[in-house]
């Protein structure tokens, strides 16, 4: 029996691909951007890899700007960084 293939997606940070279910979305919803653990919310997503490295990446080098096309405010990062270390305690 052949098994379904799984997606996968570029992490925005470092550039490796990995399977959607090990990846975590960030989700950009109107002006509102944060973390969707679900996977389900509406929006357009971006996935980055599970772990702090690619996290501070991400806040470094602005991906989010890049990947969503518009201006980021430091605010949004440091949130992201909070939600993304309480979310892995």
């Amino acid at each position: 029996m052949l098994s379904k293939k799984q997606p996968t997606r570029t992490c925005i940070a470092c550039r490796a691909q990995n399977d959607k279910k090990n990846l975590i979305r960030i989700v950009k919803n109107d002006n509102e951007i944060k973390l969707d653990i679900s996977g389900k919310l509406n929006g357009r997503g971006a996935y980055i890899c599970n772990s702090l490295e690619c996290v501070e990446k991400c806040i470094k080098t602005k991906a989010l700007n890049r990947t969503f096309q518009t201006n980021v405010s430091p605010e949004v990062y440091s949130k992201l960084k909070e939600d993304f270390l309480a979310g892995n305690n």
